[in-house]
Protein backbone atom coordinates (compact mmCIF):
# COMPACT_ATOMS: atom_id res chain seq x y z
CA UNK A 1 0.00 0.00 0.00
CA UNK A 2 1.24 3.48 -0.73
CA UNK A 3 2.46 5.44 2.24
CA UNK A 4 0.40 8.45 3.28
CA UNK A 5 2.20 11.69 2.45
CA UNK A 6 3.09 13.97 5.31
CA UNK A 7 1.79 17.53 4.88
CA UNK A 8 3.71 19.73 2.45
CA UNK A 9 5.24 22.42 4.64
CA UNK A 10 5.81 24.81 1.75
CA UNK A 11 2.27 24.87 0.47
CA UNK A 12 0.13 23.72 3.38
CA UNK A 13 1.66 25.54 6.37
CA UNK A 14 0.91 22.63 8.70
CA UNK A 15 2.04 24.14 12.00
CA UNK A 16 -0.20 27.19 11.87
CA UNK A 17 -3.03 25.12 10.44
CA UNK A 18 -2.63 22.57 13.20
CA UNK A 19 -2.82 25.23 15.95
CA UNK A 20 -5.94 26.79 14.45
CA UNK A 21 -7.45 23.36 13.98
CA UNK A 22 -6.89 22.35 17.59
CA UNK A 23 -8.41 25.60 18.78
CA UNK A 24 -11.58 25.36 16.72
CA UNK A 25 -12.17 21.64 17.18
CA UNK A 26 -11.45 21.91 20.90
CA UNK A 27 -13.99 24.69 21.21
CA UNK A 28 -16.64 22.84 19.22
CA UNK A 29 -16.25 19.32 20.62
CA UNK A 30 -15.26 20.54 24.07
CA UNK A 31 -18.52 22.44 24.29
CA UNK A 32 -20.46 19.24 23.63
CA UNK A 33 -18.42 17.26 26.15
CA UNK A 34 -18.76 19.93 28.85
CA UNK A 35 -22.52 20.15 28.45
CA UNK A 36 -23.05 16.40 28.44
CA UNK A 37 -20.87 15.98 31.51
CA UNK A 38 -22.41 19.02 33.23
CA UNK A 39 -25.89 17.63 32.74
CA UNK A 40 -24.86 14.39 34.39
CA UNK A 41 -22.66 15.57 37.25
CA UNK A 42 -23.73 19.16 37.98
CA UNK A 43 -27.42 18.91 37.30
CA UNK A 44 -27.36 21.56 34.58
CA UNK A 45 -30.64 22.07 32.78
CA UNK A 46 -29.51 21.85 29.15
CA UNK A 47 -31.61 22.36 26.05
CA UNK A 48 -30.13 19.41 24.17
CA UNK A 49 -31.97 20.12 20.95
CA UNK A 50 -30.72 23.71 20.77
CA UNK A 51 -27.17 22.78 21.64
CA UNK A 52 -27.20 19.89 19.15
CA UNK A 53 -28.36 22.28 16.40
CA UNK A 54 -25.58 24.72 17.35
CA UNK A 55 -23.07 21.88 17.24
CA UNK A 56 -24.22 20.82 13.78
CA UNK A 57 -23.85 24.36 12.50
CA UNK A 58 -20.34 24.67 13.94
CA UNK A 59 -19.18 21.32 12.57
CA UNK A 60 -20.70 21.99 9.17
CA UNK A 61 -18.43 25.00 8.82
CA UNK A 62 -15.25 23.04 9.53
CA UNK A 63 -13.19 21.55 6.74
CA UNK A 64 -11.83 18.12 7.40
CA UNK A 65 -12.63 14.80 8.98
CA UNK A 66 -14.56 15.98 12.04
CA UNK A 67 -17.63 16.37 9.82
CA UNK A 68 -17.18 12.80 8.57
CA UNK A 69 -16.63 11.53 12.13
CA UNK A 70 -19.83 13.25 13.20
CA UNK A 71 -21.76 11.61 10.37
CA UNK A 72 -20.41 8.19 11.33
CA UNK A 73 -21.15 8.72 15.02
CA UNK A 74 -24.75 9.54 14.21
CA UNK A 75 -25.22 6.00 12.84
CA UNK A 76 -23.67 4.09 15.77
CA UNK A 77 -26.32 3.06 18.31
CA UNK A 78 -25.90 4.97 21.59
CA UNK A 79 -22.52 6.49 20.79
CA UNK A 80 -24.12 9.90 21.45
CA UNK A 81 -27.39 11.13 23.03
CA UNK A 82 -30.22 10.89 20.47
CA UNK A 83 -30.66 14.66 20.07
CA UNK A 84 -27.04 14.99 18.99
CA UNK A 85 -27.11 11.92 16.77
CA UNK A 86 -30.17 13.23 14.92
CA UNK A 87 -28.58 16.62 14.23
CA UNK A 88 -25.20 15.21 13.23
CA UNK A 89 -26.88 12.79 10.83
CA UNK A 90 -28.02 15.86 8.90
CA UNK A 91 -24.48 16.97 8.09
CA UNK A 92 -24.11 16.74 4.34
CA UNK A 93 -21.03 15.98 2.30
CA UNK A 94 -21.27 19.23 0.36
CA UNK A 95 -19.43 22.12 2.05
CA UNK A 96 -18.15 25.47 0.75
CA UNK A 97 -15.32 24.82 -1.72
CA UNK A 98 -11.90 26.48 -1.61
CA UNK A 99 -11.24 29.12 -4.28
CA UNK A 100 -9.22 29.15 -7.50
CA UNK A 101 -5.99 30.44 -5.97
CA UNK A 102 -6.10 27.60 -3.46
CA UNK A 103 -6.80 25.09 -6.23
CA UNK A 104 -3.89 26.28 -8.37
CA UNK A 105 -1.50 26.10 -5.43
CA UNK A 106 -2.60 22.60 -4.44
CA UNK A 107 -2.57 21.28 -8.02
CA UNK A 108 0.96 22.65 -8.53
CA UNK A 109 2.07 20.92 -5.33
CA UNK A 110 0.79 17.58 -6.68
CA UNK A 111 1.51 17.73 -10.44
CA UNK A 112 4.11 20.49 -10.77
CA UNK A 113 4.05 24.12 -11.87
CA UNK A 114 2.93 23.27 -15.42
CA UNK A 115 0.00 21.16 -14.23
CA UNK A 116 -2.60 23.00 -16.38
CA UNK A 117 -0.82 21.81 -19.54
CA UNK A 118 -1.73 18.24 -18.59
CA UNK A 119 -5.43 18.97 -19.21
CA UNK A 120 -7.32 20.28 -22.22
CA UNK A 121 -9.57 22.19 -19.79
CA UNK A 122 -10.05 22.39 -16.03
CA UNK A 123 -13.00 23.95 -14.18
CA UNK A 124 -12.06 26.89 -11.96
CA UNK A 125 -14.95 26.13 -9.59
CA UNK A 126 -15.28 22.84 -7.76
CA UNK A 127 -18.38 20.82 -8.68
CA UNK A 128 -18.56 19.39 -5.16
CA UNK A 129 -16.73 19.75 -1.86
CA UNK A 130 -16.69 17.34 1.06
CA UNK A 131 -14.94 16.68 4.35
CA UNK A 132 -11.46 15.77 3.04
CA UNK A 133 -11.32 17.35 -0.40
CA UNK A 134 -13.13 18.79 -3.38
CA UNK A 135 -13.80 17.67 -6.95
CA UNK A 136 -13.22 19.60 -10.18
CA UNK A 137 -14.39 18.63 -13.65
CA UNK A 138 -11.75 18.55 -16.37
CA UNK A 139 -11.14 17.29 -19.91
CA UNK A 140 -8.07 15.31 -20.94
CA UNK A 141 -6.16 15.83 -24.17
CA UNK A 142 -7.90 12.74 -25.55
CA UNK A 143 -11.28 14.54 -24.96
CA UNK A 144 -12.15 12.24 -22.03
CA UNK A 145 -14.27 13.93 -19.34
CA UNK A 146 -12.49 13.69 -15.99
CA UNK A 147 -13.25 14.10 -12.30
CA UNK A 148 -10.28 15.48 -10.33
CA UNK A 149 -10.44 14.87 -6.59
CA UNK A 150 -8.07 17.19 -4.72
CA UNK A 151 -7.34 16.71 -1.03
CA UNK A 152 -7.33 19.72 1.29
CA UNK A 153 -3.96 20.68 2.80
CA UNK A 154 -2.70 19.37 6.14
CA UNK A 155 -5.39 16.69 6.48
CA UNK A 156 -3.04 14.43 8.43
CA UNK A 157 -2.75 17.07 11.16
CA UNK A 158 -6.47 17.77 10.95
CA UNK A 159 -7.28 14.12 11.56
CA UNK A 160 -4.86 13.98 14.48
CA UNK A 161 -6.53 17.02 16.04
CA UNK A 162 -10.03 15.72 15.47
CA UNK A 163 -9.28 12.24 16.77
CA UNK A 164 -7.74 13.58 19.98
CA UNK A 165 -10.89 15.55 20.65
CA UNK A 166 -13.05 12.57 19.72
CA UNK A 167 -11.23 10.41 22.26
CA UNK A 168 -11.88 12.97 24.99
CA UNK A 169 -15.52 13.16 23.98
CA UNK A 170 -15.88 9.38 24.11
CA UNK A 171 -14.23 9.22 27.53
CA UNK A 172 -16.52 11.87 28.96
CA UNK A 173 -19.60 10.32 27.44
CA UNK A 174 -18.79 6.88 28.84
CA UNK A 175 -18.67 8.40 32.33
CA UNK A 176 -22.07 9.87 31.67
CA UNK A 177 -23.56 6.79 30.05
CA UNK A 178 -22.09 3.29 30.28
CA UNK A 179 -24.31 1.50 27.75
CA UNK A 180 -21.63 1.30 25.04
CA UNK A 181 -17.87 0.89 25.38
CA UNK A 182 -16.31 3.12 22.73
CA UNK A 183 -12.63 2.09 22.71
CA UNK A 184 -12.91 -0.20 19.69
CA UNK A 185 -15.20 2.28 17.92
CA UNK A 186 -12.50 4.92 18.33
CA UNK A 187 -9.78 2.61 17.00
CA UNK A 188 -11.89 1.67 13.99
CA UNK A 189 -12.72 5.27 13.11
CA UNK A 190 -9.06 6.25 13.48
CA UNK A 191 -7.80 3.56 11.12
CA UNK A 192 -10.48 4.14 8.50
CA UNK A 193 -10.01 7.92 8.46
CA UNK A 194 -6.25 7.62 8.05
CA UNK A 195 -6.80 5.22 5.16
CA UNK A 196 -8.99 7.77 3.42
CA UNK A 197 -6.04 10.14 3.13
CA UNK A 198 -4.23 7.76 0.78
CA UNK A 199 -5.65 8.33 -2.69
CA UNK A 200 -3.44 5.64 -4.21
CA UNK A 201 -5.14 3.20 -1.88
CA UNK A 202 -8.50 4.55 -3.04
CA UNK A 203 -7.46 3.93 -6.66
CA UNK A 204 -6.74 0.30 -5.71
CA UNK A 205 -10.14 0.09 -4.03
CA UNK A 206 -11.66 1.35 -7.27
CA UNK A 207 -9.97 -1.46 -9.19
CA UNK A 208 -11.18 -3.94 -6.57
CA UNK A 209 -14.77 -2.81 -7.08
CA UNK A 210 -14.44 -3.06 -10.84
CA UNK A 211 -13.40 -6.68 -10.34
CA UNK A 212 -16.08 -7.54 -7.77
CA UNK A 213 -18.94 -5.93 -9.73
CA UNK A 214 -17.82 -7.04 -13.19
CA UNK A 215 -20.91 -9.25 -13.61
CA UNK A 216 -23.35 -6.57 -12.42
CA UNK A 217 -24.71 -4.88 -15.53
CA UNK A 218 -26.37 -1.93 -13.79
CA UNK A 219 -23.38 -0.31 -12.12
CA UNK A 220 -20.49 1.84 -13.34
CA UNK A 221 -17.23 2.22 -11.43
CA UNK A 222 -14.76 4.90 -12.59
CA UNK A 223 -11.18 4.16 -13.59
CA UNK A 224 -8.27 6.16 -12.21
CA UNK A 225 -5.75 7.96 -14.45
CA UNK A 226 -2.40 7.08 -12.80
CA UNK A 227 -0.31 9.74 -14.59
CA UNK A 228 -2.68 12.43 -13.24
CA UNK A 229 -2.90 11.04 -9.71
CA UNK A 230 -0.78 11.15 -6.56
CA UNK A 231 -1.24 10.23 -2.90
CA UNK A 232 -3.40 13.34 -2.47
CA UNK A 233 -4.82 13.80 -5.97
CA UNK A 234 -7.09 11.28 -7.69
CA UNK A 235 -8.10 11.76 -11.33
CA UNK A 236 -10.67 9.43 -12.85
CA UNK A 237 -13.11 9.34 -15.74
CA UNK A 238 -16.27 11.37 -15.22
CA UNK A 239 -19.56 9.47 -14.74
CA UNK A 240 -22.67 11.40 -15.77
CA UNK A 241 -25.78 11.04 -13.64
CA UNK A 242 -28.26 12.63 -11.25
CA UNK A 243 -28.03 12.53 -7.47
CA UNK A 244 -30.91 10.79 -5.68
CA UNK A 245 -32.97 13.81 -4.64
CA UNK A 246 -32.95 15.47 -8.10
CA UNK A 247 -33.79 12.05 -9.56
CA UNK A 248 -36.81 11.75 -7.26
CA UNK A 249 -37.98 15.19 -8.39
CA UNK A 250 -38.58 13.65 -11.82
CA UNK A 251 -41.36 11.53 -10.21
CA UNK A 252 -40.18 8.06 -11.28
CA UNK A 253 -42.85 5.37 -11.14
CA UNK A 254 -42.90 2.70 -8.43
CA UNK A 255 -41.37 0.03 -10.65
CA UNK A 256 -38.39 2.29 -11.40
CA UNK A 257 -37.93 3.00 -7.71
CA UNK A 258 -38.08 -0.70 -6.88
CA UNK A 259 -35.61 -1.68 -9.61
CA UNK A 260 -33.22 1.01 -8.46
CA UNK A 261 -33.43 -0.28 -4.88
CA UNK A 262 -32.67 -3.81 -6.06
CA UNK A 263 -29.62 -2.54 -7.92
CA UNK A 264 -28.41 -0.60 -4.88
CA UNK A 265 -28.84 -3.70 -2.71
CA UNK A 266 -26.67 -5.77 -5.02
CA UNK A 267 -24.08 -3.03 -5.52
CA UNK A 268 -23.46 -2.95 -1.78
CA UNK A 269 -23.92 -6.59 -0.83
CA UNK A 270 -22.44 -8.59 -3.71
CA UNK A 271 -18.99 -7.35 -2.58
CA UNK A 272 -19.78 -8.19 1.05
CA UNK A 273 -21.18 -11.71 0.72
CA UNK A 274 -18.94 -12.73 -2.18
CA UNK A 275 -15.68 -11.01 -1.18
CA UNK A 276 -16.02 -9.79 2.41
CA UNK A 277 -15.82 -6.12 1.39
CA UNK A 278 -18.20 -3.27 2.23
CA UNK A 279 -18.48 0.26 0.89
CA UNK A 280 -18.86 1.97 4.25
CA UNK A 281 -20.41 5.23 3.07
CA UNK A 282 -23.72 5.01 1.18
CA UNK A 283 -24.07 8.79 1.56
CA UNK A 284 -26.34 10.40 -1.03
CA UNK A 285 -23.33 12.19 -2.52
CA UNK A 286 -21.36 9.01 -3.18
CA UNK A 287 -23.36 7.69 -6.12
CA UNK A 288 -25.52 8.99 -8.92
CA UNK A 289 -28.18 7.58 -11.22
CA UNK A 290 -27.67 7.31 -14.99
CA UNK A 291 -30.34 7.83 -17.63
CA UNK A 292 -30.84 4.07 -17.86
CA UNK A 293 -31.31 3.92 -14.06
CA UNK A 294 -27.99 2.21 -13.50
CA UNK A 295 -25.79 3.31 -10.57
CA UNK A 296 -22.58 5.32 -10.79
CA UNK A 297 -20.65 4.34 -7.67
CA UNK A 298 -18.08 6.85 -6.42
CA UNK A 299 -15.79 7.65 -3.49
CA UNK A 300 -13.88 4.51 -2.53
CA UNK A 301 -12.03 5.86 0.49
CA UNK A 302 -14.23 4.25 3.15
CA UNK A 303 -13.84 0.58 2.22
CA UNK A 304 -13.74 -2.15 4.88
CA UNK A 305 -12.31 -5.63 4.44
CA UNK A 306 -13.83 -8.33 6.67
CA UNK A 307 -12.71 -11.67 7.96
CA UNK A 308 -14.61 -14.51 6.27
CA UNK A 309 -15.79 -15.60 9.72
CA UNK A 310 -17.44 -12.22 10.25
CA UNK A 311 -19.39 -12.56 7.00
CA UNK A 312 -20.41 -16.08 8.02
CA UNK A 313 -21.58 -14.68 11.36
CA UNK A 314 -23.91 -12.20 9.62
CA UNK A 315 -25.58 -15.06 7.74
CA UNK A 316 -25.58 -17.32 10.78
CA UNK A 317 -27.36 -14.70 12.88
CA UNK A 318 -30.06 -14.43 10.22
CA UNK A 319 -30.62 -18.19 10.39
CA UNK A 320 -30.60 -18.12 14.18
CA UNK A 321 -33.32 -15.46 14.27
CA UNK A 322 -35.32 -17.26 11.60
CA UNK A 323 -35.16 -20.60 13.45
CA UNK A 324 -35.27 -19.12 16.96
CA UNK A 325 -31.97 -20.88 17.73
CA UNK A 326 -30.35 -19.15 20.70
CA UNK A 327 -27.11 -21.16 20.64
CA UNK A 328 -26.60 -20.33 16.97
CA UNK A 329 -27.13 -16.63 17.73
CA UNK A 330 -24.46 -16.75 20.44
CA UNK A 331 -22.06 -18.40 18.01
CA UNK A 332 -22.81 -15.69 15.42
CA UNK A 333 -22.10 -12.87 17.89
CA UNK A 334 -18.83 -14.52 18.86
CA UNK A 335 -17.85 -14.77 15.18
CA UNK A 336 -18.46 -11.03 14.98
CA UNK A 337 -16.10 -10.43 17.85
CA UNK A 338 -18.38 -9.99 20.85
CA UNK A 339 -16.85 -11.52 23.99
CA UNK A 340 -18.13 -12.47 27.43
CA UNK A 341 -21.82 -12.42 26.52
CA UNK A 342 -24.19 -13.67 29.21
CA UNK A 343 -27.86 -14.55 28.69
CA UNK A 344 -29.06 -11.01 29.37
CA UNK A 345 -26.63 -9.50 26.89
CA UNK A 346 -27.72 -12.00 24.22
CA UNK A 347 -31.36 -11.11 24.84
CA UNK A 348 -30.64 -7.41 24.32
CA UNK A 349 -28.59 -8.04 21.17
CA UNK A 350 -31.33 -10.27 19.78
CA UNK A 351 -33.88 -7.53 20.43
CA UNK A 352 -31.91 -5.16 18.21
CA UNK A 353 -31.02 -7.80 15.61
CA UNK A 354 -34.65 -8.87 15.14
CA UNK A 355 -35.53 -5.29 14.27
CA UNK A 356 -32.62 -4.83 11.83
CA UNK A 357 -33.11 -8.22 10.17
CA UNK A 358 -36.92 -7.97 9.98
CA UNK A 359 -37.11 -7.09 6.24
CA UNK A 360 -34.91 -10.10 5.42
CA UNK A 361 -36.87 -12.52 7.60
CA UNK A 362 -40.25 -11.90 5.94
CA UNK A 363 -40.73 -13.52 2.53
CA UNK A 364 -42.97 -10.81 1.11
CA UNK A 365 -42.88 -7.48 -0.66
CA UNK A 366 -42.55 -4.69 1.88
CA UNK A 367 -40.97 -1.27 2.46
CA UNK A 368 -37.94 -0.88 4.73
CA UNK A 369 -39.13 0.21 8.16
CA UNK A 370 -37.93 3.54 9.43
CA UNK A 371 -34.89 2.60 11.43
CA UNK A 372 -33.24 5.25 13.62
CA UNK A 373 -35.40 7.99 12.13
CA UNK A 374 -38.82 6.44 12.68
CA UNK A 375 -40.86 6.13 15.86
CA UNK A 376 -40.48 2.34 15.98
CA UNK A 377 -36.73 2.62 15.60
CA UNK A 378 -36.46 5.33 18.25
CA UNK A 379 -38.58 3.41 20.72
CA UNK A 380 -36.60 0.22 20.23
CA UNK A 381 -33.27 2.05 20.41
CA UNK A 382 -34.36 3.60 23.70
CA UNK A 383 -35.36 0.23 25.09
CA UNK A 384 -32.10 -1.39 23.98
CA UNK A 385 -30.14 1.48 25.49
CA UNK A 386 -31.93 1.14 28.84
CA UNK A 387 -31.31 -2.59 28.93
CA UNK A 388 -27.64 -2.22 28.03
CA UNK A 389 -27.14 0.22 30.90
CA UNK A 390 -28.97 -2.10 33.28
CA UNK A 391 -26.67 -5.04 32.49
CA UNK A 392 -23.51 -2.96 32.72
CA UNK A 393 -22.93 -2.07 29.08
CA UNK A 394 -21.44 -3.85 26.10
CA UNK A 395 -18.38 -3.50 23.86
CA UNK A 396 -19.20 -3.66 20.13
CA UNK A 397 -16.48 -5.20 17.95
CA UNK A 398 -14.58 -2.93 15.58
CA UNK A 399 -15.94 -4.52 12.42
CA UNK A 400 -19.48 -3.70 13.50
CA UNK A 401 -18.99 0.06 13.01
CA UNK A 402 -18.90 0.38 9.20
CA UNK A 403 -21.18 -2.63 8.71
CA UNK A 404 -23.85 -0.96 10.81
CA UNK A 405 -23.24 2.38 9.11
CA UNK A 406 -23.70 0.84 5.66
CA UNK A 407 -26.93 -0.93 6.69
CA UNK A 408 -28.44 2.21 8.19
CA UNK A 409 -27.31 4.39 5.28
CA UNK A 410 -28.83 2.04 2.73
CA UNK A 411 -32.03 1.86 4.77
CA UNK A 412 -32.26 5.63 4.48
CA UNK A 413 -31.77 5.43 0.70
CA UNK A 414 -34.50 2.81 0.38
CA UNK A 415 -36.86 4.96 2.44
CA UNK A 416 -36.18 7.97 0.19
CA UNK A 417 -37.00 5.77 -2.79
CA UNK A 418 -40.17 4.48 -1.17
CA UNK A 419 -39.04 1.05 -2.38
CA UNK A 420 -41.32 -1.95 -1.93
CA UNK A 421 -39.50 -5.16 -2.80
CA UNK A 422 -38.97 -8.65 -1.44
CA UNK A 423 -35.78 -8.09 0.58
CA UNK A 424 -35.83 -11.74 1.72
CA UNK A 425 -35.60 -12.90 -1.88
CA UNK A 426 -32.76 -10.47 -2.70
CA UNK A 427 -30.84 -11.62 0.36
CA UNK A 428 -31.22 -15.31 -0.43
CA UNK A 429 -30.02 -14.75 -4.00
CA UNK A 430 -26.69 -13.76 -2.42
CA UNK A 431 -26.32 -16.20 0.48
CA UNK A 432 -27.82 -19.53 -0.61
CA UNK A 433 -24.51 -20.77 -2.06
CA UNK A 434 -22.30 -19.18 0.59
CA UNK A 435 -19.28 -21.08 1.89
CA UNK A 436 -16.20 -19.96 3.79
CA UNK A 437 -13.90 -21.72 1.34
CA UNK A 438 -15.46 -19.99 -1.66
CA UNK A 439 -15.25 -16.58 0.02
CA UNK A 440 -11.60 -17.11 0.96
CA UNK A 441 -10.76 -18.20 -2.59
CA UNK A 442 -12.51 -15.17 -4.10
CA UNK A 443 -10.61 -12.85 -1.74
CA UNK A 444 -7.27 -14.33 -2.79
CA UNK A 445 -8.18 -14.17 -6.50
CA UNK A 446 -9.25 -10.54 -6.13
CA UNK A 447 -5.98 -9.66 -4.42
CA UNK A 448 -3.99 -11.15 -7.32
CA UNK A 449 -6.21 -9.59 -10.00
CA UNK A 450 -6.06 -6.09 -8.54
CA UNK A 451 -2.51 -6.25 -7.28
CA UNK A 452 -3.37 -5.91 -3.60
CA UNK A 453 -1.05 -7.59 -1.13
CA UNK A 454 -2.62 -11.02 -0.59
CA UNK A 455 -2.25 -10.71 3.18
CA UNK A 456 -4.30 -7.52 3.19
CA UNK A 457 -7.46 -8.98 1.68
CA UNK A 458 -7.11 -12.60 2.81
CA UNK A 459 -6.48 -11.64 6.45
CA UNK A 460 -8.12 -8.22 6.89
CA UNK A 461 -7.41 -6.16 10.02
CA UNK A 462 -9.67 -6.82 13.00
Amino acid sequence: MAKINEPDAASDKPFGGRIRRYAKVTSTMGGLAARVAGERYLGWDINREKHAADLRQALGGLKGPIMKVAQILSTIPDALPPEYAQELAGLQADAPAMGWLFTKRRMAAELGAEWQEKFSSFSRDAVSAASLGQVHQAVGHDKTSLAVKLQYPDMHSAIEADLKQLKLLFQLYERYDSAISTSDIYDELSDRLLEELDYRREAMNMQLYQHMLAEEKKVQVPSSIPELSTNRLLTMNWLEGKKLMPFLETNPDQQSRNELAKTMFRVWYVPFYYYGVIHGDPHLGNYSISKDHSINLMDFGSIRLFRPQFVAGVIELYKALRDNNRDQAVDAYERWGFVGLDNEAVDVLNMWAEFIYAPLLEDRVRPIQQMRGGSAGRELAGKVHTELKRIGGIKPPREFVLMDRAAVGLGSVFMHLGAEVNWHELFHDLIDDFSLDTLTTRQAEAAIKVGLPKSLIATPPL
